[in-house]
């Protein structure tokens, strides 16, 4: 599909891949809107990126959507794009049940309930547009779990499946449906997992949504930038060999007992 003169709603732009995206979509000739639930990074972005419109918004919130809906297809009718961006990734021990029950849940509420209801919320509209697109931001760890963030991997796994029937029902409609299964990547939702993680894997955030935006172009609807290919074959070849490794990074302590 064309990406160029289009308008297009990012969740989660203030950093990472959402920023990525506006600035490269931006450059495209693009209308671009962001959300974020912190106003100083929003006015951080704006200051730096005037042409860039941004909303308070969060996904976990479904009054918060019911809002930025409103609030954006008053502002900007020609909405088409929606990119599903926003995301948080946690180290979670099972064992601590210092955690309650509605925290336990936390990830679930941003990276799964938020998309999906995204996309309930904004699919009419989508639909009334000559051309449309939804991306879905999943990530490499749908492939393989990672212990030590079983809620995010969980979430992922299940945005993906969504998204892949998503694609199914919105087939004759003139809305095209991606996911981006991302890499690791040197962004801040990676910070806390400097010790569990091979810096010489991941990948840099402009190069990542460079290789979703050329496969958006081209009309590639399940995007695997860098060593995502690579896990997306070995988890087919040796499903176990790479869910071991990440596993070893799971001490005795994190698990609690040596008999688990």
């Amino acid at each position: 599909m064309e990406i160029s003169k289009n308008t297009i709603l990012i969740t989660g732009g203030t950093s990472g891949f959402g920023l990525e995206f506006a600035c490269q979509l931006l450059n495209l000739d693009n209308t671009v809107i962001i959300t974020g639930r912190n106003q100083s990074k929003l006015d951080e972005v704006k200051k730096h990126f005037p042409k860039v419109h941004v909303f308070k918004s969060d996904v976990s919130d479904p009054k918060a959507i019911i809002q930025l809906y409103e609030e954006v297809v008053k502002q900007f009718p020609d909405l088409n794009i929606l990119i599903n961006n926003a995301g948080e990734m946690r180290k979670i021990n099972l064992h601590d049940t210092s955690i309650d029950l509605e925290d336990i849940t936390r990830e679930i509420d941003i990276n799964l309930s938020g998309p999906i209801r995204m996309v309930h919320q904004f699919l009419p509209h989508l639909k009334t547009k000559k051309t449309a697109a939804i991306l879905n931001v999943t990530s490499a760890l749908v492939l393989v779990p990672f212990p030590t963030s079983p809620i995010y991997g969980a979430t992922k796994s299940g945005l993906r499946s969504y998204t892949r029937s998503l694609r199914v029902q919105l087939k004759y409609t003139s809305v095209k449906v991606f996911e981006l299964i991302a890499p690791g990547a040197n962004t801040p939702l990676i910070d806390k997992f400097t010790d569990d993680l091979d810096s010489k894997y991941l990948m840099q955030p402009d190069k990542l949504v460079g290789v979703a935006i050329k496969g958006m172009q081209s009309g590639k609807f399940e995007i695997y930038p860098g060593i995502s290919s690579v896990v997306r074959i070995m988890s087919r070849l040796a499903p176990n060999l790479i869910f071991n490794q990440l596993a070893k990074n799971v001490t005795a302590a994190f698990l609690g007992s040596k008999s688990i």
